[in-house]
């Protein structure tokens, strides 16, 4: 798909520049950028998210008392 983007000079510059460094088109150098920006961005909220269920911040986030003590009985004893 063609489309069409305005981009402020010192950036068309600079990505010239590079596409001709890497010996790629212009359009293969933003398919590549564009690509790395959704790539990098697509998790994001994931940590947050991992973190209101299981961060500290919550009160109830402690192991259930009886579960805790079931898993510590289940955990073979070693000598030290």
């Amino acid at each position: 798909m063609k489309t069409a983007v305005s981009l402020p000079d010192d950036l068309f510059i600079a990505a010239e520049g590079l596409a001709k460094r890497f010996g790629v088109s212009r359009s293969e150098l933003y398919q590549k950028a564009i690509r790395a920006f959704i790539d990098d961005k697509k998790n994001e909220g994931v940590t947050e998210s991992l973190n209101s269920v299981y961060g500290m911040e919550r009160s109830d986030s402690r192991l259930d008392p009886v579960l805790e003590r079931l898993q510590g009985a289940s955990l073979a004893r070693e000598d030290w």
